[in-house]
């Protein structure tokens, strides 16, 4: 299903936080959020031009994933805490439909947000809609072989290990190994 026919809601998750679809109003709220989260995130992000931590590069980032959304790519959203501020996101991209109806996961969450149990609610949600709106078989996720707590997150909301995989990502400028996970959305056959 293509992102410009999906209807996205905007959900509850913990703590009175609303995942809800990244919109291009968002730039200055996002780039106020990476910046705040700056070394919070480094240890397990690529390393980011300083554009990136601007509200002009976040627009120009946010169009791009808005355009990949509207092809059916991607779909990406927030975490807006009750006083307006972004506090994190969660993003499936690699949207592949057909034999393999997969796609990728990813998350992060603010550091003072942390243990609130938003990611694993967030992960859930995501997951019913994967499921449910955007017709997928199963989405894969990964994590560097340290991030225990992304791991726990995964492994609460029922995503198995499927493997390692060496040198697999450039994360703080670095190839790093990872571990792999998968969670298996439904046995359906893919829609034709």
């Amino acid at each position: 299903m293509h992102g410009r026919h999906m209807e996205l809601q905007h959900e509850k998750i913990a703590g009175g936080v609303i995942l809800r679809p990244l919109a291009a109003a968002d730039a200055f709220a996002l780039a106020s959020a990476y910046t705040e989260n700056r070394k919070h995130l480094e240890p397990w992000e690529p390393v980011r031009p300083e554009s990136f931590f601007t509200a002009e590069g976040q627009a120009e980032r946010i169009d791009g994933l808005l355009r990949q959304f509207a092809e059916g790519a991607l779909v990406p959203w927030v975490f807006e805490a009750p006083d307006g501020r972004i506090v994190g996101a969660i993003t499936l991209s690699g949207i592949s439909h057909g034999p393999f109806c997969s796609s990728y996961l990813g998350y992060w969450v603010a550091a003072d947000q942390q243990n609130k149990g938003l990611a694993s609610s967030a992960v859930e949600q995501v997951c019913r809609i994967a499921r449910d709106t955007v017709g997928l078989h199963r989405i894969e996720a990964s994590t560097l072989t340290d991030n225990t707590g992304s791991q726990r997150v995964l492994a609460k909301c029922g995503f198995e290990v499927i493997g390692l995989a060496p040198d697999y990502l450039h994360i703080n400028g670095e190839w790093r190994d990872c571990r792999l996970f998968q969670r298996v959305l439904h046995d359906h056959a893919p829609v034709p």
